[in-house]
């Protein structure tokens, strides 16, 4: 529909039975453009990662300041991502049955997300570490992350790639922290750098859930007639490598379905890989023999190339194709692993570093376009409650490539952990090719032999 259509509010319906509301702008709406709440999602999303990113350039330093070893310091990471994985989709279903305000949300989760940094900062108690800042930290984390992409979402239906603009503030929101971690992370300052941290937890998210607002429910912007972007190729050119699904399924029939299994167990993968290079990369470069400053800028490199990747990989998603996109992403990934251990093992300074980034690249990629896969294989209702569930897969993969890798490392050393990496990589690439979208037959092509008669 054009920008001068009736303004009156209608409910059609495309070819796929979807259902939109159209007629009202973003600014009747809010009285501002839909960009600001583009912005503010991003300002909540810039701080809520500390407790993921942070705590890895801290592992090192754990030890002299908690006296925790490193398997103990993995488990609050590990918890931490547990607890902020499985809120996504719980936070998302809460909100959208008791109509919970956004900012009621936000406001919880900066709470939570400072009760966690305080906790961490102010005692040397595993329990209450995992606790305060597990538990509470995480839950907070996870209710910041999934409100700001699905109110996202909701605002730009027809721009999949702004839910990954904001996945990508989730990642490279956490440099500045790394790097004053880095040099203030030390026994005689971890306490107020900490209580100063959450401090500004609370006044940054605490602005954006002034502002985040949700449009109605189907809400679509008045100057694209959806029936025709659900169809038309040179309305949406991202149908040109991307069919859409057959329907929007429920999420009990998602987990009726074997593609489901699969994409979750190739999320699985991708994500024990991601968060094990987040929470062990420090600790790997500095037991390499290099100092505090290089492990700083190890890890700031693959934050800031998961953040800056996620951005382009909506973009390359929507033109190249989703599958494809996360294919080549996993095998990135993969040769990061191996830069990471080659350049570690050997003294390869620059050698590392581009594994860094390769790594970091790779993981921000599959996380930015897992909303615009889950899309594609089972539909998605308003506020991504389906991209909750394998999102969820984070969960299992903080428990591998976290929780577990921690023992390994203190069992095996950091090159068959790295080794593992690769394959989890490869692994995960091989299970997205085997996908198949959900309701829709694959039948084979006739052959071109014409069909032989009997005479009689």
């Amino acid at each position: 529909m054009s920008g001068r259509a009736d303004p009156a509010v209608q409910e059609i319906h495309d070819f796929y039975g979807r259902r939109y509301r159209v007629g009202e702008t973003d600014r009747q709406l809010t009285g501002r453009s839909r960009t600001w709440m583009l912005l503010a999602a991003c300002l909540a999303m810039l701080v809520a990662s500390v407790g993921q990113y942070g705590f890895g350039m801290m592992m090192p330093k754990l030890g002299v300041t908690h006296g925790w070893t490193l398997a103990q310091s993995g488990w609050v990471l590990a918890i931490w991502i547990l607890c902020q994985s499985a809120t996504v989709y719980v936070g998302a279903e809460l909100r959208s049955r008791w109509n919970i305000a956004p900012g009621v949300t936000l406001a919880l989760g900066a709470l939570l997300c400072a009760t966690g940094l305080v906790t961490l900062g102010t005692s040397t108690s595993l329990t209450a570490a995992m606790l305060g800042h597990g538990v509470l930290g995480g839950t907070g984390a996870g209710l910041i992350y999934g409100t700001c992409l699905g109110v996202v979402a909701k605002w730009y239906p027809e721009r999949t790639g702004r839910t990954a603009s904001v996945s990508g503030a989730f990642a490279y929101g956490a440099i500045p922290f790394i790097v004053l971690a880095g040099y203030f992370a030390g026994p005689a300052s971890i306490e107020v750098f900490l209580v100063l941290a959450g401090a500004a937890v609370v006044v940054l998210v605490g602005i954006a859930a002034a502002t985040l607002r949700e449009p109605p429910a189907d809400w679509w912007p008045s100057h694209i007639d959806p029936r025709a972007w659900a169809l038309d190729k040179s309305v949406n050119p991202g149908l040109r490598n991307n069919r859409p699904a057959v329907r929007r399924y429920t999420a009990s029939e998602i987990l009726r379905c074997p593609t489901s299994a699969l994409l979750f167990l190739a999320v699985t993968c991708a994500t024990a890989v991601a968060l094990c290079t987040i929470g062990y990369l420090a600790v790997f470069v500095t037991g390499s023999g290099r100092g505090s400053a290089f492990a700083v800028l190890a890890l700031s490199l693959f934050v800031a190339a998961s953040g800056v990747t996620r951005t382009a990989a909506g973009w390359a998603s929507e033109h190249a194709g989703r599958d494809r996109v996360v294919r080549l992403a996993l095998y990135g990934g993969a040769a990061g692993q191996l830069a990471i251990l080659l350049g570690g093992e050997y003294g390869f300074a620059a050698l590392l570093l581009l594994g860094a980034v390769l790594a970091g690249a790779g993981a921000g990629a599959c996380y930015a376009v897992l909303p615009d896969l889950v899309e594609g294989y089972f539909g998605e209702r308003p506020g991504l409650p389906n991209f909750g569930i394998f999102y969820g897969a984070k969960a299992v993969g903080g428990l591998v490539g976290v929780a577990l890798a921690g023992h390994l490392v203190g069992g095996y050393g950091f090159p068959v952990v790295l080794l593992v990496a690769v394959v989890f990589n490869l692994a995960g690439a091989v299970m997205v090719r085997q996908l198949r979208q959900a309701g829709r037959h694959h039948v084979a092509l006739p052959t071109s032999a014409a069909p032989r008669h009997s005479l009689t």
